[in-house]
């Protein structure tokens, strides 16, 4: 028989709601135990709206139950630290939300808590799983494109205006920045397809005029390989674009341009559910336009319109880490792994300061 995990969530908000709680329901080894949330309101309750879970007023109350096998850490990356040890030392195992923690001397710390009690540490890059990059990953694992050279990956907007509200995402704080909230994504996902680079080069600012509270929205990073592979990654908040790229990938024998974001997020914010026929999946007319795989034939550039594959889903995610705490197979995104995207943040911080190109 088959063992099922309970999982217990620390947070309730937009993250938990949105990105967690759906995909953990999907996965039939999973089941949602516990939540903590400290001030519930009529109209925001995880008592009413998933009847029989346990509900804590703290994360301390909640690992003390020894019901619970798997936390999963929904809270801001400045709680990250304190959480995840919290969680480790109570030996529970762990999913921490992305970023995965401020420092990498935060991070190797974690993992040493966690290989020194036995337990498994993930973070949460889901972004392995959208259906864009598991595209291109085949396209540049299979050899399709023949000897890569240079891979771009963009998380542009245009959003010229200051934000206001109270989110992390625009704060300046340990882990904020648009080069820990989205960076994360399109770093990890780089890291995860090329390895580690060799060098790296950041320019890290502010593009929104006005913006007098030093968070910085916008950043570009080189990773460079010994290979003579250039990654590029950005992410921008003023590109007046109708259609914004996301991926540019050039090889000897070919190249592929997408546009668009992965649907995944744009379906959940609409409403659309997890379970839904067509989730995460783009229309025809969307990929067939975005979509663009140009290949040489006979010296000639020939472009061709390239479908996007079936999506895995951020479900994958969770089923991976199921079979993980099962004891089969390899974590999602290990907390290992997760500390190299860390170097490389904080190496292209300090580049962005320094104005020169730092060794990995």
């Amino acid at each position: 028989m088959t063992k099922s995990f309970n999982v217990g969530v620390v947070g309730y908000g937009f993250s938990a709601k949105v990105f967690h709680i759906p995909f953990i329901q999907q996965v039939s080894d999973l089941k949602l135990y516990a939540v903590v949330q400290r001030t519930p309101r009529p109209d925001d309750d995880p008592e009413k709206d998933h009847p029989g879970i346990k509900v804590y007023r703290s994360a301390e109350e909640m690992v003390r139950d020894p019901a619970v096998d798997v936390v999963i850490i929904t809270t801001a990356p400045d709680s990250h630290f304190y959480l995840v040890k919290l969680a480790l030392e109570a030996k529970k195992n762990v999913v921490c939300e992305k970023p995965f923690v401020p420092t990498e001397a935060e991070a190797n710390e974690l993992v040493a808590l966690a290989q020194a009690q036995n337990k498994l540490l993930a973070v949460y890059q889901n972004r392995r799983f959208d259906a864009d990059f598991v595209t291109v990953s085949k396209l540049v694992t299979s050899g399709a494109l023949g000897r890569v050279v240079e891979y771009e990956t963009h998380f542009d907007r245009h959003r010229p205006a200051v934000p206001t509200g109270t989110s992390w995402k625009t704060q300046v704080m340990p882990g904020g920045g648009a080069i820990y909230d989205l960076g994360s994504h399109v770093l990890d996902q780089a890291v995860h397809l090329f390895g580690a680079p060799d060098r790296v080069t950041g320019f890290i600012g502010t593009q929104r005029q006005g913006d007098t509270g030093g968070y910085e929205d916008s950043f570009t990073v080189l990773l460079h390989y010994t290979s003579g592979l250039l990654v590029t990654a950005k992410a921008a908040v003023v590109s007046p674009e109708e259609e914004q790229l996301r991926f540019w990938v050039r090889g000897e024998d070919g190249s592929y341009k997408k546009f668009h974001l992965d649907i995944q997020e744009e379906q959940l914010k609409a409403g659309m559910k997890a379970t839904d026929h067509g989730f995460g999946s783009e229309p025809s007319d969307r990929y067939g336009i975005i979509g663009v795989l140009t290949t040489i034939k006979d010296g000639t550039p020939v472009k061709e319109r390239f479908p996007t594959v079936e999506p895995p889903t951020w479900t994958e995610y969770y089923r991976k880490l199921a079979r993980a705490l099962a004891g089969h197979g390899d974590l999602p995104a290990s907390g290992a792994e997760a500390s190299r995207v860390i170097r490389v943040i904080e190496l292209a911080q300090q580049s962005s300061k320094e104005g020169k190109t730092l060794a990995f």
